[in-house]
C-alpha cells in the first residue's frame, strides 16, 4: 500500500487554531495575498508560524510576487517555502528566498497539467479553475483528467476536499501531498479542529475507506 500523502492545511489565520493537530500535518499555510478572504497581515502571519512546532513547514501563500518581495515575506514571517500563484519566475523567486517553491495551477484540462508537470517548481499543487480566484475555492476540478494521464511528479492535490472526499480523491489520483483550506472550517477564516482532525484520519485511512 501506498504512503498517505503529507498534508498541509492552508488559510490558517489565528495561532488558538492549530491547538490539538499542528504537530500531526506537514505544513500549514497563511495566504499574503490581498484579494483573498483569509489573507492575513505580516504581524499575524508571524503569529501563526511562531506558534507552530518546529518540524513543520511553514508556507506562505503569494499571487504574482516580484522575487524581492517574497524575499523580504520570508524574512519578516519565517517562512520555510512560498507557495506562488500567477505569473511567477520559479528560479528566481527561489534564488532571491532560498527556500523552496512550490507553484499552483488552475486545473482546467490538459494544457494546465503540461504545464504542471514542465515547472521548475520543487512542488506543484493542482488547483480548481474558478474565475478571479486563485485558490481557496472550496470547489474540486475533474480528476479524471489526472486519472488518464499522470501528472508523473509528486504533486499536491487541492481544490473542494473535505473529510467526507479525501479517501475517494486519494486513491483516484494518488497525489504525494494533499491541502485543504475551506473543507476544514468551521466559519470564515477559522478552522475546526475536529474537521481538521477527521480529515488527518482520512488521509492515513484513505485505502480502507475507497474500498
Amino acid at each position: 500500500m501506498s504512503a498517505p500523502p503529507l498534508i498541509k492545511i492552508c488559510g490558517v489565520t489565528h495561532p488558538a487554531d492549530l491547538a490539538g493537530w499542528a504537530g500531526r500535518v506537514w505544513a500549514v499555510g497563511v495566504v499574503l495575498a490581498p484579494e483573498s478572504p483569509r489573507r492575513v497581515g505580516v504581524e499575524d502571519g508571524r503569529a501563526v508560524m511562531d506558534a507552530l512546532p518546529s518540524a513543520v513547514a511553514r508556507v506562505g501563500v503569494m499571487v504574482d510576487p516580484s522575487p524581492a518581495e517574497a524575499a523580504e515575506l520570508v524574512r519578516e514571517i519565517g517562512l520555510t517555502q512560498v507557495q506562488v500563484h500567477g505569473e511567477v519566475d520559479v528560479a528566481a523567486v527561489r534564488a532571491a528566498t532560498g527556500v523552496p517553491v512550490i507553484q499552483g495551477f488552475r486545473v482546467d484540462g490538459p494544457v494546465a497539467l503540461r504545464r504542471a508537470r514542465d515547472s521548475e517548481a520543487d512542488l506543484v499543487l493542482l488547483d480548481a479553475s474558478v474565475p478571479g480566484r486563485q485558490g481557496g475555492t472550496g470547489h474540486t476540478f475533474d480528476w479524471d483528467l489526472l486519472e488518464g494521464t499522470p501528472l508523473g511528479r509528486p504533486f499536491a492535490l487541492a481544490g473542494g476536499l473535505t473529510p467526507h472526499n479525501l479517501a475517494a480523491a486519494i486513491a483516484r489520483v494518488r497525489p504525494s501531498h494533499v491541502d485543504v483550506s475551506s473543507g476544514v472550517e468551521r466559519a470564515p477564516r477559522r478552522k475546526d479542529p475536529a474537521l481538521v482532525e477527521a480529515f488527518i484520519r482520512a488521509a492515513g485511512g484513505w485505502a480502507s475507506r475507497a474500498a
